[in-house]
């Protein structure tokens, strides 16, 4: 044992922790140092207890904990659920965590400061949290290391396997997690349009990929609270669909620049004689996330876009629901979608921008072809297969993406051969979900290494 290994087993840090000389990094900054690894894996909580992070699970971006499908030990008990990151103990009573039952599923509470009075973290059924405290040496040490040296994900069992198939057998094997994918995600668009008709169910899958992540579920909401036949009935969608998110609120056309008073003004003079009808009441707001994504993503701006593409629906439609499925048809559509006040705003409240803005980015258009489109197309439509899928180019890949695939082949640079295609980044999120995030072993005890070795045979 080194000497520093010998002080931390005479004065362990959750005992004799010091506290920071300088102001906390950003909430956001911390989170990105947890979920990297930066700061360990094994720490003690408040009251003495051997604490293991397994699994750090996913980084949430929606409404709830910061990070889900985590898994930890603590005391040898394993405990699958979330894990939630605050600068201070007392933050979790501050922001309404207590009683809120989304954070029921929390394991773990961790903080950066040590707490200045005996308090305990429970969830709205009152079981109480375990608290983990970082101490300020830890910290500190994690934001001196060089950035490169916390991995977003680290090689996992199967790279061994993976690395000794022949490259037709790797791509038959994505291309059948791609299939599978894709049959869920048709499955799911058949069931709401059984419910509700295709059209509702295109007008809430393209709501739901405008949200992306952080706005995913707050857009569907909006697209289920404000259907598409009252929509078009009423021809006044902009005010509805602005109305129902609950965006023309007297304090947000103040704090408008004068050239945007007269559009809300417009938007206003409609839906005062419409919001008995659409206006959520007794707490039921949509979940918005309005911070920590890109401008370009504001939930104002995917508001505009999905008003626009509301009076554009009928072409729209047809594209999207053609058989033939012509994928380059829809990309081509939504690229060139505009809107006379959007195309250079992006908010409310904000100055126009110098230049236009896309409405329907070129990134967004493929998530809606691979995520809705391209299913459906696959499973109605007998011209469209699976070699019409892999001609489809994939973006820039996703921080999900890239997880898995160092989980997979050990590096990005193995993986390169499968990161160009759509259907590739599909079938390795599916390999994700089916494996990585069902196992609660870190790897030791998955399945699918020695599954890989079968279908390699």
């Amino acid at each position: 044992m080194n000497y520093a290994g010998l002080l931390h087993a005479a004065f362990p840090s959750t005992v004799l922790a010091e506290e920071p000389t300088a102001p906390l990094p950003p909430e956001l900054e911390l989170q990105a140092l947890w979920f990297s690894g930066g700061l360990g894996r094994d720490f003690r909580t408040l009251d003495g207890r051997a604490v293991r992070i397994i699994q750090f699970g996913e980084w949430n971006r929606s409404a709830g904990p910061d990070f889900i499908q985590a898994v930890v030990e603590i005391d040898g008990e394993r405990k699958a659920g979330a894990i939630e990151l605050d600068p201070t103990q007392e933050d979790w009573e501050h922001h309404g965590h207590a009683g809120n039952p989304a954070y029921r599923e929390v394991v773990l509470h961790v903080i950066f400061l040590r707490p200045q009075l005996t308090t305990f973290t429970r969830d709205s059924d009152h079981r109480q949290i375990p608290v983990v405290l970082i101490d300020a040496a830890t910290l500190e040490e994690a934001l001196n290391r060089p950035r490169s040296a916390t991995a977003i994900a680290r090689p996992g069992r199967c790279v061994q396997p993976l690395s000794g198939m022949d490259p037709l057998s790797i791509s038959n094997l994505l291309e059948e997690a791609a299939l599978h994918r894709a049959s869920r995600k048709a499955s799911r668009i058949l069931l709401t349009a059984d419910a509700h008709g295709r059209d509702a169910a295109l007008f809430q899958s393209t709501a739901e990929t405008l949200g992306y992540r952080g706005n995913s579920l707050a857009m569907r909401l909006l697209a289920q609270r404000a259907p598409l036949s009252a929509l078009k009935i009423e021809d006044s969608h902009e005010a509805l669909l602005f109305g129902t998110a609950g965006f023309l609120l007297p304090k947000l056309h103040e704090k408008a620049p004068p050239d945007t008073r007269g559009y809300l003004r417009q938007l206003w003079d409609t839906w005062w004689k419409q919001r008995g009808r659409f206006e959520p009441t007794g707490g039921r707001d949509l979940p918005w996330t309005l911070h920590g994504h890109r401008p370009a993503n504001h939930p104002h701006r995917r508001v505009g876009a999905l008003s626009a593409l509301v009076a554009s629906w009928p072409k729209y439609r047809r594209l999207a629901l053609a058989r033939p499925f012509n994928p380059k048809a829809v990309l081509a559509f939504l690229a060139a979608l505009d809107h006379p006040f959007w195309e250079k705003r992006y908010t409310l409240t904000a100055a126009p921008a110098a230049k236009p803005l896309a409405l329907f980015g070129k990134s967004q258009a493929l998530e809606l072809l691979a995520n809705h489109l391209v299913p459906l197309a696959l499973h109605e439509d007998p011209e469209f297969t699976l070699s019409s899928y892999l001609k489809l180019p994939a973006t820039a890949a996703n921080d999900r993406v890239k997880r898995c695939a160092l989980r997979l082949f050990g590096s990005l640079e193995a993986a390169k051969p499968w990161l160009s295609r759509l259907a590739h980044h599909q079938a390795l999120l599916q390999i994700y979900h089916d494996f990585c995030l069902q196992d609660t072993s870190d790897c030791a005890d998955c399945p699918f290494p020695e599954q890989l070795a079968q279908w390699r045979a």
